[in-house]
């Protein structure tokens, strides 16, 4: 889980969007991507970005290590 302060002040590094946490991803709805939280550290990099349909298929879960 994020700190709530963290998220408040996060944006979509693609388009500069809000986001919201979900599971273990960060998510932008407009740009429909799901950005890992890696422990409590969030990778807000496009290319590690997985598309939104994959992470709701995968439960809003990761296997990827901290």
């Amino acid at each position: 889980m994020i700190d709530k302060k963290l998220l408040s002040v996060l944006a979509c590094p693609k388009c500069k969007g809000d986001v919201q946490e979900k599971g273990m991803f960060i998510l932008c709805g407009k740009c429909r991507l799901a950005y890992p939280v890696l422990g409590t550290v969030p990778d807000m990099l496009i290319e590690d970005a997985w598309e939104l349909g994959k992470a709701g298929k995968a439960g809003f879960r990761h296997a990827l290590k901290t």
